[in-house]
């Protein structure tokens, strides 16, 4: 009587080849999950750099807000007396280089006739930004002064509309670019007064582009709706997968978990 080789065990075949299918599955699992996670967008994130400067009459400060050795605006403080002593005028300005504006205004005086930019300023928590406020290119005023013969002419957002003295905590909007990206900025001044100059006591910008903040804001905010905490994404089921499953992808993949739950009753 001829005999046979013994024939393998189906359900050991069966056994290695899902445990093979389900190592691979879970590697291309894993492998999809990086490149997601490789495609996403960086994080924002707003720089706040401390400050502690003082621009005096007839000084100016550059400032770097990004730190890489350019300059994206001046803050310069003007102060001219007259040899008679009858004149004296001055005024604090706000100077932005080409690309680069500044969240300013432009307002009309009867007395000295002609359009003047006036930089905004800002109290803290007022948004920046494309759609929140209106930028202008070139110089902008903060401060304005003219003691003449006429009379005394004072001028612009930093002083205050009742008495005329300058403000304290106030924020400069800025619009500037990064390797031709725009960003947006703020740096905070006390205005000193009339020929007194400002103290620069910090700034910050947003690292997104296009991406606004708001004055003062020195960190993002912690609201991560949308995003779910890594502990709480359920790990996938320890079972075999099929080479259908696996040709399908993904899809085909999610589609086999969820038959196997519904038949282990989960």
């Amino acid at each position: 009587m001829k005999t046979f080789p013994a024939r393998s065990k189906p359900a050991k075949v069966r056994d290695s080849l899902h445990q093979h299918l389900h190592t691979y599955a879970l590697a291309a699992s894993a492998a999809g999950v990086s490149v997601l996670a490789l495609a996403q967008p960086g994080e924002a994130e707003i720089i706040y750099t401390p400050a502690n400067v003082t621009i005096g009459p007839n000084q100016h400060y550059k400032l770097d807000l990004n730190g890489d050795g350019i300059t994206d605006f001046t803050i310069k403080d003007l102060f001219v007396p007259s040899s008679s002593g009858f004149f004296l005028s001055g005024a604090l300005l706000v100077k932005s280089p080409a690309g680069n504006e500044v969240a300013a205004h432009l307002a009309f005086d009867l007395a000295t006739p002609g359009a003047f930019r006036f930089a905004y300023a800002l109290s803290s928590g007022i948004p920046i930004s494309q759609q929140a406020r209106h930028f202008s290119a070139g110089r902008a005023s903060m401060t304005w002064f003219c003691n003449c013969d006429a009379g005394g002419y004072y001028r612009g957002s930093w002083l205050s509309h009742a008495s005329n003295q300058p403000l304290s905590n106030r924020y400069l909007g800025f619009k500037f670019k990064i390797n031709g990206e725009v960003h947006y900025g703020w740096a905070r001044l006390n205005a000193l007064g009339f020929g007194a100059g400002a103290l620069l006591t910090g700034y910050a910008y947003e690292t997104i582009p296009n991406q606004g903040l708001n004055a003062g804001q020195e960190q993002e905010t912690e609201d991560k709706a949308g995003q779910p905490d890594p502990a709480a994404i359920p790990q996938p089921a320890q079972q075999p997968a099929t080479l259908g499953a696996l040709a399908n992808g993904s899809r085909g993949l999610a589609m086999w978990r969820k038959r196997q739950a519904a038949l282990s009753g989960n």
